[in-house]
Order: C-alpha cells, then structure tokens, then sequence
C-alpha cells in the first residue's frame, strides 16, 4: 500500500481517510450513452461522479451542474432504481407527469422505483444550476422514456426502440 494519499484527498490527508475533494475529480461534459438524436439534451451537463473513487458500490453520488437550457436526463423512470436530488445552487424546472414545479437550493425530490412518472431537471435560467444526484444500482433495472421511443435496459446495457429493436 502506498503511503501517498489518493489524487482525490485533500492535501496531507491519511491513505485510509475516505474523503474526497470535488474539486480533484474529473468531469464529463455532455457525456451519454443515449443515442443520436437524443444527446443533444444533455450536452450542458457537467457531471463528476463522486461515489466512484470513494468505493461506493451499492448507490451511486453524483454532484451535476446544468448550464442555461440543459436538461440532467430525457424525461425516463426506473423499474428496480430509486433516485434522488438536492439542489445546492441555481433554480431548476422539475418536470414529470403532473407538471413542472421549481427547485432552489436545499429542495429536494425522490422518485421511488417502479412508478411510471417521468422526470427530469431542466436549466430554465440564465445561471448554472447544481445538484447531488444519488441513486440505487439494483441489477436488472429498465429505464423507460415517456417521451421518446427509448427504453434502456442494464442486463444487456443496450438502449432500445420501445418494441425492443435496437438503436
């Protein structure tokens, strides 16, 4: 083992120490595995995946920033995954099912697994906004999208046609 501290510790931080400082993890610009056409919709988003270089395994934790008229994700729902979000800073549109309701710092919004209400967040401001986004890894989920014809399934990791033929 070495006695350096991870590149994600802070400075002068033991080894065993699982802290992790935002500021050292890389971010992913618009990063996605949806298929053309859909990426556009994400292409303002920032995400750095904090959970990750902590070792966290069994729920995921991500801090996400959305620039002006980005969106965190097509409007989907999760089968088998809950998630979860907490606004740091900015003003986010939560859109799903019944409407849009807006979000600012210390609000937060749950979407339980297998209810079929779609949501995402959408940058309606002209500031960048910032999220925690934390969810569950239960294997076998779907990701369905009420708006698309789009289904993603994490068995296969493929993204499919509602009918089940692929992109």
């Amino acid at each position: 083992m070495s006695d350096k501290p991870p590149a994600c510790a802070p400075p002068g931080a033991p080894p065993t120490v699982p802290v992790l400082d935002p500021a050292a993890v890389g971010a992913k610009l618009g990063a996605t595995d949806y298929p053309e056409p859909f990426r556009a919709a994400v292409a303002g988003r920032l995400r750095k995946r904090l959970g990750n270089p902590l070792g966290i395994t069994n729920f995921g934790v991500n801090l996400t920033r959305l620039e002006p008229g980005a969106s965190s994700a097509l409007r989907h729902w999760h089968t088998r995954q809950d998630e979860f979000v907490y606004v740091l800073d900015g003003e986010l549109t939560l859109v799903t099912d019944a409407g849009e309701t807006v979000l600012r710092p210390g609000m937060c919004a749950g979407f339980p697994a297998g209810k079929p209400d779609g949501h995402q967040l959408v940058n309606r401001s002209d500031e960048p906004a910032t999220y925690l986004e934390v969810g569950d890894r239960s294997a076998g989920d779907e990701a369905h999208y009420p708006d698309e014809d789009l289904r993603y399934d994490s068995v296969t990791d493929l993204f499919t046609h509602r009918d089940g033929t692929p992109w």
